[in-house]
Order: C-alpha cells, then structure tokens, then sequence
C-alpha cells in the first residue's frame, strides 16, 4: 500500500481547524515569554535542561502519535550536552545568542505540552482528531528548528563534536516537519464505520473490539482514566459538547458496555472514578485494594498467576476474554478463581477495627457455580443437538446457538470449548434456508471471539460461507458478507477469502443488495482490497461499476465508503486504468464543489493519488473547472483537505507546463 494511501484516508469528526490551533499555541507562548535580562542566559540553559528532564519522565504514550512522541523526546535528549557546554560557558553573551535560548525554550515548552497531550490526554481523542495533533507536531518541530538555525554556535564556543550533533539534529528535523500523517488506514476505516453506522449489529461489535484492542482500551483500569481524560477533554472545550465529542462519547461507552462496565454520564457524572481515589484510601491497606478497581475487596479470589483480584472485577476482564493476569501481563494457566479467605477474614478484622462499613455487592446469577455448571450443560447439549438426525432439533439448536452467541463472550468462548464450530459449518451445506439463515449468523457472532476466527477458517468453512452469499435468503446474504469481513480482519484470511472466490458475491451484493447488504459487501470489500492481489481481484469482478452508482446516488449515504475503496484502487495500475475514465473525472469535481466536508477530502485525495501517477488526469479535471473547488478546499477544507488541495495545485502547475 502507498504512503499517498495511507496519508489520505482521515477520521470523521475532526473540527479543530488548524488555524485555531496555531492560534492557541500562539497564546500559549505569549503567557510563556519571559524576557530573559542579559544576565539570565545560564538560568535559561537550566531551565530548558528541566524541561528536557520533566519530558523524559513522562514514560509511555497513548496509542496513537507513539512514533512521533519518542522521535520528539529523541530529539529533545540530544540538546542535552549542548546545554551542559552552554551551561559551563562563563563568557558574555550577546543578545542575539539570549533570544536564540529564549527562543529554544520556548519551543521546548510547546513540545512538553503536546507530549503531555499524547500521555495523558483521552486515547479517541487522539485518533479521532489525529490530524490536528500532527499539526501541532508540524509545528514544534518547525518551532524547533528556527530556534536552533538561530544559535550562534560560535560565541558560545561549542566544541565542534556537539556542533555536529547539533547540526544532524537539525537537519532531521527540517526533513521531519514536511513528514505527513500515515496513520494506519484499517484503523481509520474502523473509525468511519463505528462512528457513522447505525446499525448495532454484531459485525460492528467485531469493529469496536478491534478498536478497543487497538487503542489498549480493553481493562477497566483504562476506561476508567480513558472517562476522565474525557471529563477534562469536555471541560477544555468550555464544556461544549460538538458533534465530533458527542461521537467520542458514544465510543467510549460502547468500549465500557464490551467489558461489562456500567454505563455513566461522562458529563454529568463529576464524580472522580474511585479507581482513581487512591490518594484518599491511604488510611485501607493497600493489600486490601484490588488492582483492577482500586476500591477494597469484599470477596478476594486468587488466579493463577498468584495475584489477588475483586472477583466481580477480574470475572468481568476474564469475560471479555482476555486470559492473562491485569497485573503482571503474563498467560494464565488456568482461569480458575480460588477465594483468598485469608485475607477476606484479615480486611473484615480491620473493618470492625476501624469501624469501617464495606460496600455491598450484587452478585450475579451467571456468578454461581450451580448456574453455570447448568449453562454449560445447556450449551453441551445443544451443540449435540446440532449433529441429531431431526432436521428441526438441528434447526432449534442453531437458532438458540446464534442467540446465545449474540449475548456475551463468554457464551462464544463456551460454545467453541464445547466443539460447536464444525457441526455448525457443517450446516452450511443443508439445504434448508432457515438452518443456513441461523448457521452462518451464529458463525458471524462467534467469529467476534479472536480465536475463533481461526478455528472457524480451519474448519473449512469460507468457502460455505462464500455458498451461502452466493445463494441465501436476503438476510443471509448479508450475514454472510459481514462474517466475511469480520474473518478478514486477519491477515491470513483475507488470502483465504480473495483466493476462495469470495470477491465476486460481495461486489454483486454491493450492486444488488439492499442498502444494508450494501453496507455490508463495501465494509467488507474495503478490508479484503487492502491485500494487494484482492484489488486487482475486486476489478476483474466489476466493482468498478456498482461503486460508481454509490457515488453517484448520494441517497445512499455511502459516497465516502465507495471514495475510501476506490482509494485503494487508485494504487493498482489496473485500478487507474478502469477508474481513470472521464465521467468518473467529472464526478469527482462535482464532490470537490457541492459535497460534504467529508466528501471533498475523499475526492480530493482520489484524485491527488490517480494525479501523483498521470499527469492527464490533473489536465482533464482542469477542464472540468477543479481549479476554482481547489482553492476554495485549501481556504476552508478540513485540515487534510487542504493539505491534499494544496499537492493537486502544485502538481496541476507542473502539468500545465508539460
């Protein structure tokens, strides 16, 4: 895939305009500069020194923007013996050199800042907004640069060796400032959907959980810090909520319903997570506390890691299928919980102690050994109900199967552990439309469990899943296409898919399904078309042609769906050839003028990658009046919109003069 690929895809809901932020960190600077006297410049060298310092102690960033954190505090270290010859330098200093250090100081205030940003501010945020986060980094690195093009190096007698570094510094960062964003595209496809769709089905479910994982969102711990840091977000923005933050919201909400945690109002609840109030549990032990919650233990178990645990708290993270120890990160042997009734009976010595009421808990049924002993029973029937020779027990126990597997989890876990993956795939060859309607949803909501994607694609059952999208009922259809996807989301499977004929029932779903069978094959088609051969794939199949009408037909609401796989298109060389026609050219400028914010950076950043290897495309888009739309997108587009606007009139300027 091409870095113009990956540079151009961007997240929905971005509204912090570039010029608003280079306003803010112009206001930043003015409350940061403190004119330094002619005699201050040794105070200056220490002051930076301890903001270098304070930075290194900052430790992990949050998901996104890691790459650029590390390069920026890299780079921030390297001033460091430069600082220290300043530091010992006992001879006048002009004022030209005191502004150069008053200059570089701030620029490094700028960089703390936006490195505490990154490692503590709200995870969504960063991804959702990523663009204008990358223009602050832009701009502290240009910050940076300016600074140190200022320092007059000989004055201060630095030794020749730190001046190389110095200069090497520089010169990486002169190329580093004119670095775009590559943001990883799966993950900003995941973006546009979970934040756009409406639909609450389990296919979406398997996109939020991706997310999740991506953005380390997947504990309790970190939810609850992820809440605040979007408490503080809200209050930043004078506790206006905008649309984009409204989405944010919603998101994380969804991530905490996936644990298991209780749902609360980010913005009414001004209560600080009690996760968080470690400050004022001094006064319990801190062996008492559980590591998850942080609140103290009514019912202690043990795992097998040897590490104590709330037992509503690690249920929770063991239902949500991780199996391994919060605390110390390693695999657990056993999932297990064994009641730590030591230290129960020494928390309840010290609470009649000290007078002290412990807080009661609800026990869930589901908690019960008897319970789930009967569960489990349940489940093992009914996966031997799937193999009877009764075509309506079979029925009946799919259909239960796909509802149980819809619910939580643990029951997809417990129905794989049970061996109901391959008498399920199975069923995928009867005849009957209602067990093949059931069979492959229940597959769809399994395949949510990492795992079981893999076993389901061993049992051989893609090309079962490909028959049924080939011929089912509409719903099956549809279902098909979104089990299709969610197997797709590991590499290995989108070979499997592409080289076991699934391409083409998706691309005619997409031309003939309903608008929810649409969805379905274009969520799909995008995730298989980021393997390289599915492209070329995906054109031999026409998909050419119904994703012209999806452009076309903005009725649909699905035009930066269809720009977002054509996008991918556009980097095969067979893809330019059947996009490259001049009605699609046509379209494009149309979007360019009269679209959606959204839809003008899509075709924007189509047509800049069709541009980047044709120069006739730029020359037929002129004559279809994309000038006057370009300049218009790089006054007000959004910020990558105007980035790509401002590549096409550079390379329209080249192509002018060829």
């Amino acid at each position: 895939m091409s870095k113009t690929q990956l540079e151009s895809t961007s997240f929905p809901g971005e509204d912090c305009k570039q010029q608003m932020l280079m306003d803010g960190e112009r206001d930043q600077e003015s409350t940061e500069s403190n004119e330094s006297s002619p005699r201050e410049e040794i105070d200056i060298a220490q002051e930076i020194l301890r903001v270098i310092e304070s930075v290194a102690r900052l430790g992990d960033y949050r998901r996104s923007h890691k790459k650029e954190c590390y390069g920026l505090v890299r780079r921030m270290k390297l001033l460091l013996p430069f600082l220290e010859e300043i530091k010992d330098f006992d001879g006048p200093i002009s004022d030209v050199g005191i502004a150069s250090l008053s200059s570089l100081k701030k620029a490094l205030v700028l960089a703390k800042r936006l490195l505490t940003t990154c490692n503590e501010g709200s995870k969504i945020f960063l991804v959702v907004e990523s663009e204008a986060v990358m223009m602050r980094f832009h701009n502290v690195l240009e910050k940076l640069w300016k600074a140190l093009e200022a320092v007059p190096f000989y004055e201060f007698e630095i030794s020749d060796e730190v001046k190389e570094q110095v200069d090497l510094m520089k010169v990486q960062l002169r190329r580093a400032k004119r670095r775009t964003d590559t943001q990883d595209i799966e993950l900003a496809m995941d973006m546009m959907v979970v934040l756009t769709k409406k639909d609450d089905r389990n296919a979406d479910r398997a996109i939020i959980e991706r997310l999740a994982k991506k953005l380390e969102l997947l504990s309790v711990e970190d939810l609850e810090i992820e809440t605040v840091a979007m408490r503080s977000l809200v209050k930043e923005r004078g506790n206006q909520v905008t649309e984009s933050t409204q989405q944010m919201i919603d998101l994380l909400n969804k991530f905490k319903q996936i644990v298991g945690m209780e749902v609360t109002d980010v913005l009414d609840d001004p209560v600080v997570p009690k996760m968080l109030k470690k400050s004022l549990s001094l006064i319990i032990p801190h062996e008492f506390l559980c590591p998850i919650t942080l609140e103290i233990m009514t019912d202690p178990v043990i795992v097998a890691s040897g590490q104590t645990y709330e037992r509503e708290s690690i249920q929770k993270w063991i239902d949500s299928n991780h199996r391994t120890c919060p605390k110390t990160r390693e695999t657990l042997a056993h999932l297990s919980l064994a009641p730590n009734y030591a230290l129960k009976n020494l928390i309840l010595q010290w609470c009649e102690n000290n007078n002290f009421e412990l807080p009661k808990k609800h026990v869930p049924a589901s908690s019960d050994p008897e319970t789930s002993s009967e569960h489990q029973e349940k489940v093992s029937s009914l996966v031997k109900d799937l193999s009877s020779s009764q075509l309506e027990v079979q029925r009946r126990a799919v259909k239960k199967i796909r509802m149980l597997s819809k619910e939580n989890p643990e029951n997809r876990i417990l129905i794989a552990n049970n061996g109901g993956i391959p008498p399920i795939v199975q069923l995928l060859s009867y005849p009957d439309s209602k067990i093949l309607e059931h069979a492959v949803t229940a597959l769809l909501n399994l395949s949510i469990d990492e795992n079981n994607k893999s076993l389901i694609t061993k049992e051989g059952a893609v090309p079962a899943i490909i028959g049924v999208l080939n011929s089912g009922t509409t719903e099956a259809r549809e279902n098909s296409a979104a089990a299709l996807f969610s197997l797709s989301m590991l590499d290995e499977n989108k070979v499997t898919i592409g080289l076991s004929d699934g391409i083409p029932p998706l691309v005619d779903l997409l031309q003939n399904g309903t608008v929810r069978g649409k969805k379905d094959a274009a969520t799909a088609l995008f995730n298989l078309s980021l393997n390289h051969s599915n492209k070329g794939r995906a054109i031999d199949a026409g998909i050419v042609t119904p994703l012209l009408h999806l452009v076309k037909d903005r009725n649909l609401g699905m035009v930066d769906e269809a720009l977002s796989i054509f996008l991918l298109l556009a980097s095969h060389p067979e893809g330019r050839n059947e996009i490259g026609q001049l009605s699609f050219i046509e379209t494009l400028v149309e979007l360019m003028k009269d679209g959606t914010p959204k839809n003008k950076e899509c075709a924007t950043s189509v047509l800049l990658e069709l541009g980047s290897t044709n120069s006739s495309f730029m020359l037929a888009a002129l004559q279809f009046g994309v000038y006057e739309n370009l300049v218009e997108i790089s006054k007000s587009g959004t910020n990558r919109a105007q980035r790509k606007a401002n590549s096409l009139l550079q390379l329209m300027s080249k192509a002018e003069h060829i």
